[in-house]
């Protein structure tokens, strides 16, 4: 019977959310229309055909056509489909809300029958829809991460080729062959589209879209920079290269002094779960009180959000931009 009830009441939420965000996205057909002339705009500014002005008439946010149009009127499916790109991921948006939506429900009415509380019903939920923008998010670091290491030798590697004699966009298609990913893929990319008859600026300042890291907005603006007023391409290529390479030394001595700092506050951060885990481990009875008083739930919840709350200042106080 509790099963029953809990999958009628599933169903009922599923259609009450996809009845009230159609009857939101029913008149958001203007802003599609505006976002559709500002990225017209956007290609009158840079001169030539925008890239994203195609993306958003052909490629699906879902492979479910409703789910599809109803993303398509809202402005954030395109930062998400950006997002999800950024970590290497070929998931669709629509897949990655319809799962996170999913979770959120099932991770909620899981907590309301087990604990039947108010306050603590939303927060599993919450926490529950996370989980999946948390992993695209976690993705997409580690990939940052890994263009930014192998970055330098793709600009040594592009201004050996300038040296060569071939040409800025053969050393590109060079760096997509020879360089492991994800820094190949993103070199392969920007090389196919001025194949396809993209002009060059557009390549680069997708590419600077695609990779959001100072580094590569300094090699777009090299690059650009050279092609409107001249130069030697070769020494500016290893003059950056140089600099990104003593950015990433001066980024190891700071991370080595702050290790102490990283390591004190992983340490404070994993402290109260590993003292909750031992004590329901150790002593049962003294831990069972906070999920069968009914003051325990929002002392737990409570006592998450502080949790939270402590380890972004924590992180923020231990990592340090470079």
């Amino acid at each position: 019977m509790a099963l029953l009830l809990a999958l009628v009441s599933f169903v009922t939420v599923v259609l009450i959310l996809g009845g009230l965000l159609l009857l939101a996205g029913g008149g958001r057909r203007q802003e599609v229309i505006r976002r559709r002339l500002a990225s017209i705009e956007k290609a009158q500014k840079r001169g030539s055909t925008s890239l994203e002005l195609d993306l958003v008439r052909d490629e699906l946010l879902s492979d479910v056509p409703v789910i599809h149009q109803m993303l398509l009127r809202w402005s954030w499916a395109g930062r998400l489909r950006t997002f999800i790109w950024q970590a290497g991921l070929r998931i669709k948006p629509g897949k990655l809300v319809l799962v996170s939506a999913v979770l959120a429900m099932g991770a909620g009415l899981m907590a309301h029958y087990m604990y039947r509380n108010l306050l603590l019903t939303p927060v599993a939920g919450v926490v529950g829809g996370l989980l999946p923008l948390g992993f695209v998010a976690f993705m997409r670091r580690r990939r940052l991460r890994d263009f930014e290491r192998n970055f330098p030798e793709a600009i040594d590697l592009l201004g050996r080729a300038i040296r060569a004699g071939h040409a800025l966009s053969t050393g590109m298609e060079m760096i997509g062959k020879e360089l492991p990913e994800p820094v190949a893929g993103e070199f392969r990319v920007t090389f196919e589209e001025t194949n396809f008859g993209l002009p060059f600026k557009d390549a680069l300042l997708n590419l600077s879209e695609r990779v959001p890291l100072i580094d590569v907005r300094f090699f777009v603006s090299a690059l650009l920079v050279q092609k409107e007023t001249g130069g030697n391409l070769a020494e500016i290529l290893d003059s950056l290269s140089k600099v990104i390479r003593e950015r990433f030394k001066i980024y190891g001595e700071v991370r080595t002094r702050t290790a102490q700092g990283r390591l004190t506050a992983g340490i404070l951060i994993a402290l109260p779960p590993m003292m909750m885990l031992a004590l329901g481990i150790l002593n049962p009875s003294y831990v069972r009180i906070l999920f069968t008083d009914v003051w325990g739930p929002y002392m737990l919840a409570i006592a998450a959000i502080l949790q939270i709350v402590g380890s972004a200042i924590l992180w923020k106080i231990v990592h340090i931009e470079v």
